[in-house]
């Protein structure tokens, strides 16, 4: 409910408060949509005004054997880290969120702790940790880093969607007889789906637009789309990395919508539970 601004004062304040809100959103966004138009200038460089439309650069951009090779690498490493990152952090939220135990809260912290530390620290951590293991320039050693990224994000969406769940529910299904894994995967898991879907969205969208692990984790040929566009900036700044950056907005927005959908539908489903 929506309490009346009695003084000016506090009207002044409201006004200039949704003020520097629309700023900062226009700030952020401003710099985002200036990369779609470019994306299909028919101009070789990155310069206003467009000297005309063309999709010349989506055309490189799909007839280029590096970057197919880029994509190719990108849509192999995330979704199976995803797969691993999802798996992994619902359990350790499932758990963390039924026990209480000593070390609790040191458990979560090295859980979430590759999220807080600088990425250039885990990637070097990582570094000398596979050289001793043969894991350097592998997909394996590839696959499981970007998964110890996405960890974190699945943790943390899980958890909150644990808040509001109902364990009567468990408990009731239990008591019919329900194994632990039954509950789990008939009760708990459906329940839960929208916290765990999100985390799984996290975690590819942290892997798709990794960079700094991968510079030092991956071989020539394992460079992944992100990497891909980075040596492109360095070495040759082309139009074509303006149509990629495209591309990766709208998958972008392709998820926030879902991450959205998936927060209403979890509402509605905590609302039901609660009743």
């Amino acid at each position: 409910m929506n309490l009346p601004l009695s003084t000016w004062p506090e009207r002044l304040w409201h006004h200039a408060f949704r003020l520097i809100c629309w700023a900062i959103l226009i700030f952020l966004i401003v710099p985002i949509l200036v990369i779609v138009p470019l994306s299909f200038n028919s101009s070789s460089f990155l310069s206003y005004p467009l000297s005309g439309l063309s999709m010349r650069w989506y055309t490189e951009f799909f007839g280029s054997n590096e970057w197919m090779l880029a994509l190719k690498n990108s849509f192999i490493v995330a979704p199976l880290a995803t797969l691993l990152a999802t798996a992994a952090g619902t359990l350790a939220a499932v758990g963390l969120a039924r026990g209480e135990f000593r070390g609790k809260g040191l458990i979560m912290g090295i859980l979430i702790s590759p999220m807080v530390v600088p990425v250039v620290i885990v990637a070097v951590g990582l570094y000398f940790f596979y050289a001793e293991h043969g894991l350097l320039n592998t997909y394996t050693g590839l696959v499981l880093a970007h998964a110890v990224l996405g960890v974190p994000f699945v943790v943390i969406t899980v958890t909150a969607t644990l808040q509001g769940y109902n364990t009567n529910l468990s408990r009731a299904a239990a008591s019919l007889g329900a194994p632990p894994l039954t509950v789990f995967r008939r009760i708990v898991l459906p329940l839960i789906a929208p916290g765990v879907i999100s985390g799984a969205l996290f975690a590819f969208a942290t892997s798709f637009d990794e960079v700094v692990v991968t510079l030092f984790l991956a071989s020539p040929t394992q460079r992944t789309l992100p990497m891909q566009m980075f040596g492109g900036i360095r070495e040759n700044i082309s139009p074509t990395i303006a149509a990629v950056a495209t591309l990766l907005i709208t998958l972008s927005v392709l998820m926030l919508l879902t991450m959205e959908w998936l927060r209403r539908r979890s509402e509605k489903l905590r609302g039901t539970g609660n009743t």
